[in-house]
């Protein structure tokens, strides 16, 4: 079986997310055009690139935007829930879905390695680690957010550089107020003994301006050892002039999280502990800490008319602890502890100008990239005893990149755009086959030194002041991480002897392309794309043997659907609808489906505005099919259901006091989206079932 998509294939993405809506939203566009004529002259924004970097805005991407407003209306209780009515987006969580606590993000269908091929950033700076763990945005305080923006694609890469293959989530946080001074604080609680608290206080005094955001949350967690405590907060201080502007911005964290394990089926033997067990454990001991501590600095100076000198810089601390002591009954050969620490120091002049070229506007924004990050992880059989391994790793990349954006003509924009990066490696690891727990072989050393680049090519048309087509072709690059390259080889040869290890995994690459069109007309706005992405030398973890290796090439393909109207001045609908296929076009799995991508995703939901904010009802429904297990590249082991979950959130404001009332899984599904399928019995699988349905009530008030 091919796995290039046919042309029949392709037209069937289309068809299924474009002509249908097309078919009904082009009258409703007319309709709207021709009762609102003072909108007539009045045309589409052009999308620019901002000198801060903060806009989405990338010519010929898919974006969209998640405003403040949205995430306090949302029935939904984390971030990633809110991230996930996006089209296109899928999550993975194993871990209970306490507060959202180290749920991954999965933009384009990257199943298990999606926290790498999704790159996240604050106020556009990037919060990608130089390890596997990912970006928690469970420790970004919801109260502290403006908007979050969301670029899908690999076109980010030329702004950014590493791991945005799948996309780019940015998290712009709120800055001072418009009062002297102003002040939010918020309680609640919640099923599974969950007790949640907030503070926020914002001032400003002329040129000077100041907030801080805090957030603390305890929880039993829906599962056995399931446990979550966890305290977050943010604060800064800026000055800003017409000129000149500065910032500078703490943030810190702290959080203990019960790994309660997968739940075991085996039809073999008569096992179904997601029947007989679902919220029970077998690690019973395991757990997660987690300590982050962040500054950033920075100043923006206008040099002349139009040209901005921008120039940040911060220090990125995380500190964690881990211990693994394996199924009961315990036992001391599966058990492990790891101690690692992990810090980053960076530095991002860029130039911002804003000018006319050969007549025309033009938007030039270059820079460079600086990152220095240090990793050393002590990995012993228990705390306390002497390290089996102990790791040390350093990498610095050094990135220089150019993007302009061109208007050709009033209708129409172009952008081009590349990025070159040279990445330094230093790896090594002490071994002490004397220490308890020891069975394996010391890693070889390594030294590398690589180059890489990233390209990106759009344009956006507004044919009309309703309709606007934009299309874009890129190439982008994700270098292994720390954790890739320490698990970068198999541990033992078939007779069970240790082999060293080697650091060695080849840099994954990809090339992407996408077309689409925008709408927007009075209170009806969509906008559809269709995609294509082939990938060479994608890294992928094998979850049984434990080592990660480059796969066959791989493509992702599909199409992304989003629409939504304001039926009166109280009520709104969204919706969003996603096709997204994940295969292997070359070597032993060819035509088989990538594991843990759903290809169908959707979402709908309805924000009605019942009594003049007194008493507001949202609603929100998202739907996955199926998808295949991890470890399930042959595609032959049961899949991972298909479900939906419905929330549901009554909320109102009297005066300076607010409450609500959530329902989340209000339909009580009984759910799990990430599983391992077992390499030796058939039918056999671990899952990590999820929350059935919940409930939250919140009250507080602002100042």
């Amino acid at each position: 079986m091919s796995s290039v998509p046919t042309a029949a294939q392709r037209r069937r993405i289309l068809l299924a997310s474009t002509i249908l809506l097309t078919s009904l939203s082009l009258p409703v566009a007319s309709a709207f055009a021709q009762q609102n004529p003072a909108q007539q002259g009045s045309a589409l924004p052009a999308i620019n690139v901002t000198a801060s970097r903060l806009s989405t805005g990338i010519v010929g991407a898919s974006t969209s935007v998640i405003s403040a407003e949205d995430i306090a209306r949302s029935p939904a209780q984390t971030v990633q829930e809110i991230i996930a009515q996006t089209p296109g987006v899928q999550l993975q969580n194993l871990y209970g879905g306490v507060n959202g606590a180290a749920t991954s993000v999965d933009l384009r269908g990257f199943g298990a390695f999606a926290t790498s091929n999704t790159l996240v950033l604050i106020n556009g700076r990037r919060l990608n680690d130089l390890d596997m763990a990912g970006v928690d945005l469970s420790t970004i305080p919801r109260d502290s957010i403006e908007r979050i923006e969301i670029t899908r694609g690999n076109s980010g890469a030329v702004l950014y550089g590493d791991d945005a293959v799948g996309g780019v989530i940015n998290i712009v946080t709120k800055t001072g107020s418009a009062k002297p001074l102003s002040m939010r604080v918020e309680g609640g609680a919640g099923s599974f003994g969950q007790q949640l608290g907030s503070v926020s206080v914002a001032a400003n005094a002329g040129p000077w301006s100041s907030s801080f955001y805090g957030s603390g949350i305890r929880s039993d967690g829906y599962r056995d050892n399931n446990a979550l405590t966890q305290h977050t907060g943010i604060g800064d201080i800026r000055y800003a002039t017409p000129e000149f502007s500065a910032f500078l911005t703490l943030s810190g964290d702290r959080q203990h999280l019960g790994l309660p394990g997968g739940r075991t089926v085996d039809p073999s033997i008569g096992l179904n502990q997601l029947l007989t067990d679902r919220r029970g454990t077998s690690t019973p001991l395991d757990y997660a800490d987690k300590q982050g501590l962040n500054v950033t600095a920075g100043f923006t100076k206008t040099l002349w008319s139009g040209a901005e000198l921008i120039v940040d810089g911060g220090v990125r601390n995380k500190d964690q602890q881990a211990g693994y002591f394996g199924s009961l009954p315990l036992s001391s050969f599966a058990a492990s502890y790891v101690d690692t620490s992990l810090q980053t120091w960076s530095l991002t002049p860029r130039l911002s100008i804003k000018n006319q070229l050969f007549g025309l506007p033009s938007d030039v924004l270059t820079g460079i990239d600086f990152n220095d990050a240090t990793y050393h992880s002590n990995r012993s059989q228990l705390q306390g005893t002497a390290p089996t391994h102990v790791y040390d790793l350093s990498q610095q990349t050094l990135s220089a990149y150019w993007q302009q954006t061109v208007g050709l003509l009033p209708s129409t924009d172009v952008s081009y755009g590349g990025r070159i990066q040279q990445t330094r490696l230093s790896a090594r690891d002490r071994f002490d086959i004397n220490a308890p727990g020891a069975f394996d072989a010391q890693a070889l050393p390594l030294n590398s030194e690589q180059t890489q680049h990233a390209l990106h090519v759009g344009i956006e048309h507004r044919i009309n002041d309703v309709f606007a087509v934009f299309g874009r072709a890129a190439s982008a690059y994700r270098t292994p991480n720390v954790d890739e390259l320490v698990a970068s080889g198999p541990s033992f040869a078939a007779d069970f002897s240790p082999i060293p290890g080697t650091f060695t995994l080849k840099t994954q690459t990809s090339r992407d392309i996408e077309a689409g069109f925008r709408i927007k007309a009075g209170a009806f706005n969509a906008q559809s794309s269709i995609y294509g992405m082939d990938l060479e030398n994608e890294i992928h973890y094998n979850p049984v043997l434990f080592y990660n290796t480059n796969l066959d090439p791989t493509r992702r393909y599909g199409s992304e659907t989003s629409a939504s109207l304001r039926t009166s001045d109280t009520v709104l609908l969204r919706g969003g609808l996603a096709l997204t296929r994940a295969v292997f076009r070359e070597g032993e799995f060819a035509g088989h489906d990538v594991p843990l991508v759903s290809r169908l995703t959707a979402s709908g939901g309805v924000t009605w505005n019942v009594w003049e904010k007194y008493v507001v009802v949202d609603a929100t429904v998202r739907y996955w099919s199926s998808r295949r297990m991890d470890n399930d590249q042959l595609n032959t082991q049961p899949v991972i259901p298909a479900n939906a979950t419905v929330d549901l959130k009554i909320s109102g404001e009297i005066e300076h006091f607010f409450w609500s009332l959530a329902v989340n899984n209000l339909l009580d599904a009984q759910y799990y989206d990430y599983a391992i399928a077992s390499t030796f019995t058939a039918g056999r699988f671990n899952a990590y079932p999820l929350p059935g349905r919940s409930y939250m009530v919140r009250a507080g008030a602002t100042f």
